[in-house]
């Protein structure tokens, strides 16, 4: 398998409700994380792009989050709608999706 040039991290954790941490799955990651490996299939960059789903890559009240490596972008509230837009413009594009990513005093 050859080194992809971006690896994604899809954060998935799920606490109960209530929790004073929250979580990005009360925030709907799990629609989110199922668009994200679908496009991945269809799109077959799989040479090009690793996705790994992940528990907490925090902060959890911004969720769902997605972090992006080698540039280390967080993006925050993301929703199965964006999942296109990171594809396209960051992930295959290489230009970050800014209106998605975690404010700077954040991250």
């Amino acid at each position: 398998m050859p080194k992809p040039a971006k690896h994604v991290f899809l954060c998935t954790q799920n606490r109960p409700a209530g929790h004073p941490r929250g979580s990005c799955g009360q925030n709907g990651c799990a629609e989110v994380a199922e668009e994200f490996m679908q496009q991945w299939q269809q799109r077959q960059c799989f040479p090009q792009v690793q996705v790994t789903p992940s528990s907490c890559i925090g902060p959890c009240s911004m969720g769902p989050n997605i972090l992006v490596y080698p540039e280390g972008v967080l993006y925050n509230k993301v929703t199965k709608a964006d999942v296109s837009a990171i594809f396209d413009e960051h992930l295959l594009g290489g230009t970050p999706v800014e209106r998605l990513k975690a404010p700077a005093d954040l991250w």
